[in-house]
């Protein structure tokens, strides 16, 4: 399936906590959006493997991306590697994404950041005629994406950019609140995390407001970039 977007997070809910505005938005505008899960999360305090994949699909549909794939890398453990490379390369070859949103380039969770450079290396790398991949024993032809957007995640990360998503909020919070076993349940029996209070998802809002009110709006999310995006005039900054 040929995509517009392929959004790739480490850590299932990766994407969800901070980007699935703009993906709903663009699904809204007649894009394809697809999502890959590096890992299956399972280093996580709260919930397990199977849990979180299950919670990862029903996200999915929530948000209504064309696809959700998980590579099942070692949560943790995983490195940039050329096999960790490849596999990523093969799911951009296969779908041709138009643009890549990917992890933090820098973060709390040292996954985050390792995964960031992973990503991105992947895909220039995708674009190099004599990198072999094959995917169900086919051979695959190189695909570059056009754009890398990193997203911003735990840390404050200053944005290169922010997309409006104020018309997108309550799709996001439906899409963040599926992963039930990691957030705020009242009645939940799992350990409480960082991640687990009523106040973690206010401070994904103040976040989005923040960036919202620069632009005149509601609700933003950030987005940083390595390679600075070109525009065709002013009037597309506005």
């Amino acid at each position: 399936m040929k995509l517009d977007i392929l959004a790739i997070g480490v850590h299932p809910d990766d994407v969800e906590l901070s980007c699935s505005g703009t993906i709903a938005k663009h699904i809204s505008l007649g894009k394809k959006v697809g999502i890959l899960d590096l890992t299956l999360g399972e280093l996580g305090t709260r919930g397990s493997a199977e849990i979180r994949t299950k919670e990862a699909m029903e996200s999915a549909k929530i948000l209504g991306v064309s696809f959700r794939t998980q590579l099942n890398m070692r949560d943790g453990f995983f490195e940039n590697n050329e096999q960790n490379q490849i596999l990523i390369a093969e799911q951009i070859r296969k779908h041709q994404p138009e643009i890549v949103l990917c992890n933090a380039i820098s973060d709390r969770h040292p996954d985050h950041g390792r995964a960031a450079k992973l990503i991105a290396d992947a895909c220039f790398y995708s674009g190099l005629a004599k990198m072999e991949t094959a995917f169900e024993k086919k051979e695959q032809k190189p695909w570059r994406p056009k754009s890398v957007y990193h997203f911003i995640q735990d840390n404050y990360i200053h944005p290169d950019f922010v997309v409006d998503v104020s018309d997108f909020i309550e799709i996001k919070h439906k899409a963040i609140m599926a992963f039930a076993s990691q957030f705020y349940n009242p009645n939940s029996k799992e350990p409480e995390t960082p991640i687990s209070g009523k106040d973690f998802l206010e401070a994904i809002n103040s976040k989005m407001s923040v960036w919202g009110r620069a632009i005149n709006t509601k609700y933003a999310e950030g987005f940083t970039v390595i390679r600075y995006p070109g525009v065709r005039n002013l009037f597309d900054l506005i």
